[in-house]
């Protein structure tokens, strides 16, 4: 079955700013490259950049011209678990949101059977979710079982300081710079949900290069409409 599936074009390690996270990302970059734990399970709060890691992990692995898969199981619901035969031969298989169909006795078992599958041929697999495995809402214990013996991380989210850097480094992947005092700014009116924050600073950058300004204050409070 097709999927029409792509990955966000700035979905790259290079982009991820790791805060306290650097195990994981390290790790993730392995496997990407064939190297590291078979199995990777990583979870965390909403906009702690699991998607985000998930994504550029697919993405490195197949510029490195190995078979690979992003699979947002959320957006799968109204597919049958069947989806995903076939996938086993994958170098890398890589599961978001899984919670969308734990419990459900169908998807449960093929993903099971991926898993074997994957582990069988020499795969990867990494998983995101809101929850560790223990606490994930999975029901078949075989299932459970072989996710908690992979590798587990939390994804810790980031500080003010992280914050500013995660949009500093997103800024300079995005070609252009973004000075302490309007990063601050930012912080301050949006709050340190990064995804929000990362959304915010594409529609600045769009309206910077129209109006060929710089991204000071002014111009910030500007595009957001004035006040403070």
């Amino acid at each position: 079955m097709a999927l029409d599936i792509r990955l966000a074009d700035h979905a790259v390690f290079d982009s991820f700013h790791p805060g306290g996270n650097a195990l994981a990302v390290a790790t993730l970059r392995g496997m990407a490259a064939g190297e590291g734990p078979p199995a990777a399970w990583i979870w965390g709060p909403a906009e702690a950049g699991k998607s985000h890691l998930l994504q550029a992990a697919v993405a490195r692995a197949h510029a490195g011209g190995l078979p690979t898969a992003y699979l947002p199981l959320g957006e799968l619901l109204q597919m049958p678990a069947s989806v995903l035969d076939g996938m086993g031969t994958l170098r890398l298989a890589a599961l978001d949101d899984i919670a969308a169909v734990a419990g459900n006795p169908s998807w449960e078992m093929a993903l099971l059977r991926l898993y074997e599958q994957l582990m069988a041929e020499g795969g990867r697999l990494l998983v995101a979710a809101g929850a560790p495995p223990s606490a994930s809402g999975i029901g078949l214990p075989d299932l459970r079982s072989r996710f908690s013996a992979g590798a587990v991380f939390r994804l810790e989210p980031l500080d003010e300081a992280g914050c500013r850097q995660a949009l500093q480094r997103r800024a300079e992947w995005r070609g252009f710079s973004l000075p302490d005092e309007t990063a601050d700014y930012l912080l301050a009116r949006v709050g340190r949900g990064t995804g929000s924050l990362f959304q915010l600073l594409d529609r600045l950058d769009r309206a910077a290069l129209a109006a060929q300004r710089r991204l000071t204050i002014p111009f910030v409070r500007t595009v957001l409409g004035g006040g403070d």
